[in-house]
């Protein structure tokens, strides 16, 4: 399972990828895009996946997707 994540971190929006930041900084409209198209990518190659979005007031979604079962 891979898993992607959303939250706000000393003041931007911090995109990572199984606990490793990869890209900070952005709008948090910006963070999601990103995440979630690395997420698609992701379930396209079969993995399972993990996309947790933290909202503007700490709160948090999370969306699990399976992967295939080869």
């Amino acid at each position: 399972m891979v898993q992607y994540a959303v939250t706000l971190k000393d003041g931007d929006w911090t995109v990572f990828s199984d606990g490793k930041a990869i890209e900070h900084g952005l709008s948090r409209s910006a963070a999601i895009e990103l995440a979630k198209d690395m997420a698609f990518n992701a379930e396209e190659r079969g993995e399972a996946v993990e996309l947790l979005i933290q909202g503007y007031y700490g709160d948090l979604s999370r969306k699990l997707t399976g992967g295939s079962e080869d």
